[in-house]
């Protein structure tokens, strides 16, 4: 068997195996862009639907809830905020 046929027959399957391992990974990355491609749309429509429940149930709600929280949250804060002790 001359030189370059023994090289080839010691390359061929790396390769092989080079090129298994470069579609499974690629069959990875694209599966798991299309999952997350998904998942985004499944949220924009949950996001949407819940939008529109919102406003069909009367919009002021989530916006008086909001200013109820914002509130508490500053009280909260204020009371855990270190003071300055003077002697």
């Amino acid at each position: 068997m001359p030189t370059w046929q023994a090289v080839l027959v010691g390359i061929i399957p790396s390769i092989g195996v080079g090129l298994i391992f470069w579609f499974a990974i690629r069959s990875v990355i694209r599966a798991d862009r299309n999952e997350r491609a998904a998942l985004a749309r499944m949220e924009a429509e949950q996001d949407a639907a819940e939008a529109a429940e919102r406003d069909d149930a009367g919009g002021d709600a989530g916006a008086e809830s909001a200013r109820n929280s914002s509130a508490e949250n500053s009280a909260e804060n204020s009371a855990d905020a270190p003071r300055d002790i003077q002697s």
